[in-house]
Parts: structure tokens; sequence; C-alpha cells
């Protein structure tokens, strides 16, 4: 049975009115990514989220998690454009962006350039094992995805907007792999981790995928209303108590700062950055305004704070010796 798609105001003299639609478009996202996906509802969220807020995401997980499927299905889900890249030792950056070709007019013999644009210029754009690239091919997508636009032979273009990539990680598999540099990891705005489906969950996975029937995804938004939402999680109004609160869960990240705690200065290297302090406001926003809500809270914070954090600390030989995770490093400071 198809989900009705929710009406959503574009017109911006209802800011009240438009966060129910977004509200509401939530729910019905999420029923149709549910036709695909089992399961796996924090991640679905966390996604949303980060959309909402325009920012990149990587999914990390072990194969056959359905991480390309996700985002496959997010994409229909949204009615964007999609293009989807398969990261390899031997990719180019010209493969990413596009290159110029000589072409000749039949009728003058006239030689001329044309731009042949590359799977970049898609709405969504999915890195499928982005560390299976060398270093200057990863290197392609930190123009775009920073000035959401591309430089080829001196000329530049703009990317589609919305624009965003979605890189996916196998963690497992290190031979033949490239680690991202801290410079594109951060980037990112959302690190989110897929863990294996319950006992429960993977029967209904099975069952649902060896038999004839393909279950079709339904648009809920339309480019130009994800715009408009993106616009209006930014105009919620952040509290400077919870900016300075996003502030202090960052700093307390960094080992040379008064508010490190004992995990930090014992495992970490080199802590968040200020971009990571942005995209706590703006995860937080976003969360509020996908709960129907005008204000985001210090929950909120502390909810991305994980998917916002932990692909941007560098830790130490210790850390990887005790096989430290994130909730035994970082302890986020109470509110004050």
């Amino acid at each position: 049975m198809s989900v009705t798609r929710p009406p959503v105001a574009l017109s911006g003299d209802d800011d009240l009115a438009l966060l129910a639609r977004l509200s509401d478009a939530r729910a019905a996202l999420r029923a149709q990514i549910a036709r695909r996906i089992v399961g796996q509802a924090h991640i679905v969220d966390d996604l949303v989220a980060a959309l909402l807020a325009g920012g990149h995401v990587v999914l990390v997980g072990v194969p056959g998690l359905a991480k390309t499927l996700l985002v496959q299905t997010v994409s229909q889900a949204l009615a964007l454009s999609f293009s989807r890249v398969q990261f390899t030792p031997d990719l180019m950056p010209s493969d990413i962006t596009g290159t110029e070709l000589m072409e000749e007019e039949p009728g003058t013999g006239r030689r001329a350039f044309r731009f042949v644009r590359g799977p970049i210029f898609a709405n969504v754009v999915l890195a499928d094992e982005i560390n299976r690239a060398p270093p200057k091919t990863q290197a392609a997508l930190l123009q775009a995805m920073q000035e959401r636009t591309v430089t080829v032979a001196g000329q530049t273009y703009t990317l589609p907007s919305p624009f965003f990539v979605l890189a996916t990680q196998n963690p497992i598999e290190q031979e033949g792999t490239y680690p991202l540099p801290e410079a594109q990891l951060d980037r990112f705005m959302f690190e989110l981790k897929l863990g294996y489906p319950t006992r429960e969950e993977e029967e209904q996975i099975v069952q649902s995928t060896t038999g004839d029937v393909t279950k079709d995804v339904s648009p809920v938004l339309t480019a130009d209303e994800l715009l408009a939402l993106q616009r209006l999680v930014r105009r919620l109004p952040a509290a400077p108590s919870l900016v300075s609160y996003a502030v202090q869960v960052v700093r307390s990240t960094r080992p040379d700062a008064p508010e490190a705690s004992a995990g930090v200065k014992k495992y970490v290297s080199w802590g968040a950055g200020p971009r990571a302090s942005q995209y706590l406001v703006l995860g937080a926003k976003a969360r509020a305004a996908m709960d129907g809500r005008a204000a985001p809270d210090f929950d909120d914070v502390r909810a991305v704070a994980p998917a916002v954090l932990q692909h941007r600390l560098v830790l130490n030989f210790q850390a990887e010796a005790d096989n430290a995770t994130f909730s035994d490093i970082v302890q986020l400071p109470a509110p004050q």
C-alpha cells in the first residue's frame, strides 16, 4: 500500500505550519524506506537529519548490511537525481568530475572542446567503498563537498542543489584501501556505523528478499521542498546556552584543553575542530525539526554528538592497543 504524499508548504510565511509538515514528511519518509530496509531505524533518522541539515554522511559497516540500498532508497523517496561511483584503486579524478573532449563539427570541420559532466553532477552521489580510491581521487571530492562546485580545465561548474555525498566504507577489509585524510573526513557531517540486524530482523530480510516481488518506493518530497525544509532548519533558533554547550562538547575532545576528560588525554592525539561545533548545532536543529519542535535542546546535541565527533578524533597507539571505543574515550560534559 502506498503512502499518501504529505503536502509541504513552500511559502515560508508560516514556519510553524511548515514545521508540522516536516514532521509529517519524516513519518512518510520512514514508511517508504521501511518498504525496503528492515530495522536500522536510528540510522535512517540520523541520515534524514543530515540531509535536512545539508550535510554529507559516511556509512561504515561490513558487507551485506544494505548500505548501498539504503542510499538508493532515500534518493528515490526524496525524488532526487542519483549517481553511484564504485571507488577502485584505478579510479581517476576525471572519472568523478568529468572531462573535456575534442569534437569536430561535421560541416565546418571546426574543432572545440566540450565538457562531459561526470557522475558528481547529481543531487545524491553514492561514493561506494570510498576508501578504495587513492588520495588523488579522494581529493577530487573535497571542492565538491565543501563548495558545491567543480573546477575542470580552469572552468568552474556549479553542482545541482541540493547536493549530498553519501559514502560507504568497509571497516574489516584493509588490503588495497587508503584511509581518508582528516581534511576530507571533516567534510562529512556524520559517520554512521551500521550493526548486524537482530535475529528477527534478519529472518524478515531473508523472507522479503528471496521472493519475486520488488517493492517500489514513492517520492515523499521534491528537491525544491527539501531545500525549503533545509532553510527552515537553519531558521530554528539556537539559544546561546545551547551553542555554548556544543562548543564545550567539542573542546572536551581536545587533549590539551582544560575541558578534556581523562580518556581524551590518554587516547586522543588531536580533537575535533570548529566545524564539529557547527554540525552539533545543525544536527540538533534537524532533530528538533523532525520531532516538530521549534527549538533544539541539550538532549538533541548529546544525541548527535557520537555521529559528529567519532570520525574527527585522531587516536594514538594506546587507544588502538586498548581497543578503546568512543564511549570509553569521550565523556560528554553535563549542561551547565
